[in-house]
């Protein structure tokens, strides 16, 4: 009796178990699914802030135009399971879903629990599910033959689906494993990076403003040296303790490469549906309605109350200035400051944070086909673990599907000689 061992019991190892039972029909393959939690995906039970951001409802050139890394090489991937196809998967469980703002699909539900509990009822029916945790994979002249555990166990395998996740939030159980088993395979890992992430800046008003939610401005991300920004979105952000995070700041995180090279800035445009001339005009009005009113108090209708002696120290207009006595070169200097409220990067927060890993199993040593190493005959690779991620909005779920039902797809093809 051949077996297909699957490594790894969060999104991508649960979809590649699920696609695997759905393709074994009446042959005796043993799908063996190696979880090291109790508990599988505790990952996906924290997506969407429990709520479960379950796929984007998106078309295959927006989800490639999304993922930041490995659009390339996931297109193959992407096209045999596209985002329609995770929603008929889920609402074929029993999962009614319901698409949101940005094509955001969530289980009506809001609870990510049913995602789980959909992806492993199958699984936990059908294979043998084991908890423990695997420290080396077992090869014969570059094919492989089965895995070891920690425990000093030894369990057969005809092929291996390796689906240990990333760095990111370390307290669901993705602590890297799946690098040190791959690394000591032959294969490559790029620089594992935070991606999706808070990011620290060394303005001093970060933390006078923590807690802080901006809503409806756009974030532009520059780096030095360039003109034209690198990332540019409008929506939601926040101030933090040491900077700032929110949906607009996770996103920009995931367009830095080279932090600890270059310097990166952050400008918010507080008024983006205002042009500086109608800004100007608006500011102008609020002053003629209320000439003898002091300049820090002349701002309360334009931004939020926290944010104001920020701005005032910003613009270097004194405080109790009148506001009839405000001159026009101060007006367009509190102008600029509204549209190009400046942020220094200077760190990311620590990928402990981050919602997924940048970096991982050098992709050009993955048949993007079949998922199948290029290095060790029979073993596949699947979901976080690889140099791929994408920004937030329920991409990266995506890609952990698109990739585990490859994955187990190519892996029991191979195996039963179709």
């Amino acid at each position: 009796m051949k077996s297909l061992v699957i490594v790894g019991g969060g999104a991508a190892g649960l979809m590649a178990a699920n696609g695997a039972l759905s393709q074994i029909k009446d042959s005796d393959l043993k799908i063996i699914l190696i979880e090291k939690n109790s508990r599988p995906a505790r990952k996906v039970m924290i997506t969407g802030k429990g709520r479960c951001n379950v796929t984007n409802n998106c078309d295959l050139n927006t989800l490639i135009e999304n993922t930041v890394n490995g659009g390339k090489f996931l297109y193959s991937a992407f096209s045999k399971f596209l985002p329609s196809d995770t929603v008929s998967f889920f609402e074929n469980l029993g999962v009614p879903l319901k698409t949101e703002r940005g094509n955001r699909v969530f289980p009506l539900s809001d609870k990510a629990v049913d995602i789980v509990d959909a992806l492993y009822r199958n699984v936990k029916q059908n294979c043998n599910v084991l908890c423990g945790r695997v420290s080396e994979i077992i090869t014969e002249n570059n094919i492989v033959k089965g895995v070891k555990l920690e425990d000093g166990g030894e369990i057969k395998a005809d092929a291996v689906i390796l689906a240990t996740g990333g760095m990111s939030y370390p307290l669901t159980g993705s602590t890297g494993d799946g690098y040190i088993i791959a690394k000591n395979l032959g294969h490559t890992v790029t620089e594992l990076k935070p991606s999706l992430v808070g990011l620290e800046c060394h303005d001093g008003f970060c933390s006078a403003l923590s807690g802080l939610t901006l809503k409806n401005v756009t974030l532009k991300l520059f780096k030095e040296g360039t003109k034209k920004p690198i990332y540019s979105e409008f929506g939601e952000m926040l101030f933090t303790h040491t900077g700032i995070s929110g949906p607009l700041t996770l996103s920009a995180s995931a367009r830095i490469k080279d932090i600890k090279s270059s310097n990166y800035t952050a400008v918010i445009d507080l008024k983006p549906a205002l042009d500086q001339n109608t800004l100007d005009k608006r500011i102008l009005r609020d002053y003629n309605e209320e000439q003898n009113k002091d300049f820090q108090n002349s701002l309360d209708k334009l931004i939020p109350k926290s944010l104001i002696p920020v701005i005032v120290g910003l613009t270097g207009i004194p405080k109790d200035k009148k506001v009839n006595q405000i001159s026009k070169a101060e007006r367009e200097k509190l102008v600029s400051v509204i549209k190009n409220l400046t942020l220094h990067i200077t760190d990311y927060r620590p990928i402990e944070e981050a919602v997924v890993t940048s970096g991982g199993i050098e992709v050009k040593e993955i048949s993007p086909h079949s998922m199948e190493s290029k290095i060790v005959e029979n073993l596949y690779f699947a979901g976080e673990i690889m140099d791929v991620d994408a920004y937030t909005g329920g991409f990266n779920l995506q890609i952990a599907f698109s990739t585990g039902h490859l994955a187990s797809a190519s892996a029991v093809k191979k195996l039963l000689g179709e």
